[in-house]
């Protein structure tokens, strides 16, 4: 061996050597992010947990005291219907016990509701029935209890002549209630004491003391004839007051309620406020029977309104009253209680989220075990074989890099002197992402497909895509490289392939026509890429299952040896079942309306499960056999080339067209009749109709289609045999 021989060879393996080096490097980087977000994920599980851990316990501590204080209020207090001049717009009030009463006042009924606070005012307002003072009160305990309790003063079965009159002293029976021909009040001073009696008289009483009885300083008789005309009589002995509550006094008069001018004349004098509508309405008077103001005064105060009551000359002028805030008592727990209630959902919350940060640890554990594995996997790999590129051609580097094991293209490093060494020759295509040219490099045509920056995104994730391991098949279009460029002061997005001078099946259609053989030739080679794509492969030099997502006969290109490969996967749709990971890209574009299937144009499609993607191409690939189909000659017949649902849509569909065609009324397109004379069209007919499912999961799989299209295949090959 020369001397320039074994330089050369030294020169190749020190190239092989550092391009080991840098892939191994990558590989150890992309190990490095993965655990970095792993680690940042678990983190972030643990961080949120403890958050709402504090969250949780903050609630408990507040939430707990309020509802038992609540709870108290609501025991203690009922709410009761309250009717009556000084009460509120709400016509309610708070009390421990409800009340309805009424009174007769110069042969007139004044009734009213409301409630009772505290035991005195209870023994008194309810202690009897019927009460004294010629008021009837009748009470309950329960809310609004008194809504329909109506109080009657009972009538009276005696002649007509005869009344009922309040009856107070010790001659009266129980009931505080008699019936004669006349009702009296009286006093009579005995020993410097003061008596007060209330009765009534009848005939059988001529003898005694009547209402004839003439006044003297020890006796007064008051008599009048009407049914309790005696109950709000009061006889006061001479030159001497001896109630305070049956002298009146003028009061200070406002409000709606004064109708003799400011002043008025009672027993009791009063100031009140009312919220009504919303606004404070302020009101004073007087009452003029004793008994109704007390039972008014008596009324507790409620946040709507208040009254406050006074018995002197003018006393309500500067009195001024002010709604109060009503405070609950406090709970009045037990301290076991207390301990009970609020430690033991702090002990609940501790367990469950001990077990779930265990839970949590042991899964990043798991994760991180298995990245370790695969880590000291790639370290005994020999590393990838790089060859001198100045002196390969491109398909001695092309084989390197399938039998290295990574079959995903070139190495990173080799990608970019591969771009930097190819000459543009001739523009063969134009799509929505760019420019497709024919390119030549050290000879060979290649395909350089050109993205505009702003297309960056999609040049991105089909980079991505064809540098995945184990893409390459052929049935798939063979990735070499890709590189960004700045070419006319513009920078430009390379991404380059194999060439196929025959061009997409869009175009080899419209100018060829198909024989059987042709025909299944073609629809296997599509299945066969379609089914590589979906299926995920395990190992070291493992492949995720991918999804196109824009299946259609211009991605589609064609051989010299008739075969199909799939390309663009610009949108496709990557999915790991270890980690049940789905990667859809950051890419914003969808696929062609007119391949689109059902669930994507009425937006069912459940876009969290990979199934549903490789769904969506079984559908698309049922319209690109219809395609194929009818560029088939049979019986000497072929129809012209006609893209999917070409009689029922415009050129350029629009997204709703495509909805209502498909999905209202559920078209598929038409298969001619010439097909059923033909064993092999009526095999495709009928798998194609499979692939055209309106439920998705009722669809053949890739792998399924494939094993048909070999079996009919198969068939042919051994009619023609026969022949």
């Amino acid at each position: 061996m020369s001397e320039k021989e074994k330089e050369a060879v030294l020169g190749r393996h020190t190239v092989r050597r550092r391009s080991r080096q840098i892939s191994f490097r990558i590989h150890q980087r992309r190990r490095s992010l993965a655990r970095l977000r792993v680690c940042a994920r678990m983190l972030t599980c643990e961080s949120a947990m403890v958050h709402g851990i504090m969250i949780l316990l903050l609630v408990v501590l507040m939430v707990l005291p309020a509802a038992s204080v609540e709870d108290k209020a609501t025991v203690n207090d009922f709410e009761c219907v309250c009717e009556w001049q000084t009460c509120g717009s709400n016509g309610r009030c708070f009390g421990q016990q409800c009340f309805s009463s009424v009174s007769i006042r110069n042969g007139t009924a004044l009734r009213q509701k409301g409630c009772i606070v505290g035991t005195e005012e209870e023994a008194v307002q309810c202690g009897s029935s019927p009460p004294e003072s010629g008021v009837m009160v009748q009470c309950c305990q329960g809310t609004l209890c008194n809504s329909n309790l109506t109080v009657e003063i009972p009538s009276s079965d005696k002649d007509s002549t005869q009344h009922v009159c309040v009856c107070e002293g010790a001659d009266c029976l129980s009931g505080g209630r008699c019936v004669g021909e006349q009702c009296f009040s009286s006093v009579t001073v005995t020993n410097g004491n003061l008596q007060h009696r209330k009765g009534c008289f009848s005939a059988s009483q001529r003898g005694g003391a009547n209402c004839d009885t003439p006044k003297s300083s020890n006796n007064i008789i008051k008599c009048c004839t009407g049914h309790l005309c005696n109950a709000n009589i009061t006889v006061e002995p001479p030159a001497r007051d001896t109630e305070t509550k049956q002298k009146e006094h003028e009061c200070v008069c406002e409000g709606r309620s004064c109708v003799m001018g400011e002043r008025c004349k009672g027993q009791q004098c009063f100031s009140s406020l009312t919220v009504t509508d919303g606004m404070l309405v302020h009101q004073k008077g007087c009452f003029t029977v004793y008994e109704q103001g007390r039972l008014t005064c008596k009324t507790p105060p409620s946040p709507d309104q208040i009254v406050e009551c006074c018995q002197t000359h003018l006393c309500n002028m500067n009195l001024s009253v002010a709604l109060p805030i009503r405070v609950a008592e406090g709970p009045n727990y037990s301290v076991t209680t207390l301990v009970i209630v609020i430690v033991a959902p702090v002990i609940v919350l501790i367990i469950l989220s001990t077990v779930a940060i265990l839970i949590f640890r042991r899964i990043h554990r798991n994760q991180m075990e298995r990245l370790t594995a695969r880590d000291a996997e790639y370290g005994t790999i020999d590393g990838l074989i790089a060859s001198n590129v100045g002196e390969s051609t491109l398909a001695d580097l092309l084989d390197h890099s399938c039998t290295s094991g990574s079959g995903s293209g070139l190495p990173f490093l080799v990608q970019r002197t591969v771009a930097r060494q190819i000459t543009l020759n001739e523009c063969v295509g134009k799509g929505r992402y760019g420019e497709v040219w024919r390119g030549q490099w050290q000879g060979e045509n290649v395909a350089v497909k050109i993205f505009s920056s702003r297309d960056e995104k999609s040049w991105f994730r089909e980079t991505e895509i064809y540098n995945t391991v184990l893409l390459r098949h052929e049935n798939i279009l063979g990735f070499i490289a890709s590189d960004m460029t700045s070419r006319n002061s513009s920078t430009q997005l390379w991404l380059i392939t194999h060439y196929h001078e025959m061009g997409s099946l869009y175009d080899y259609l419209q100018l060829s026509t198909l024989d059987a053989p042709a025909c299944l030739r073609m629809a296997l080679s599509i299945a066969s890429g379609l089914a590589h794509l979906h299926v995920e492969i395990f190992g070291t030099q493992g492949k995720p299952a991918i999804a196109h997502r824009d299946l259609k006969s211009k991605n589609i290109l064609v051989n010299k040896n008739g075969q199909c490969c799939i390309a663009d996967l610009g949108l496709a749709v990557m999915h790991y079942q270890d980690t049940n990971e789905l990667d859809v890209g950051n890419n914003p574009k969808v696929g062609t309306k007119r391949y689109m299937a059902p669930e994507v144009l009425d937006d069912s499609i459940q876009v969290d499960c990979f199934e549903s993607y490789k769904r969506v191409d079984i559908w698309a690939f049922g319209l690109v056999l219809w395609e194929i189909a009818r560029r088939t000659v049979s019986n000497g017949i072929v129809e012209d080339y006609k893209p999917p649902f070409h009689d029922v849509v415009p050129s350029d569909p629009s997204f709703e067209d495509m909805k209502k065609v498909v999905c209202i009324d559920q078209q598929r397109p038409n298969i001619p009749n010439r097909w059923f004379s033909d064993s092999t069209l009526t095999s495709i007919a009928k798998l194609m109709k499979e692939c055209w499912y309106q439920n998705p999961s009722a669809r053949l799989t890739a792998l399924r289609i494939k094993k048909t299209l070999t079996k009919i295949d198969n068939s042919l090959d051994k009619i023609k045999a026969d022949i």
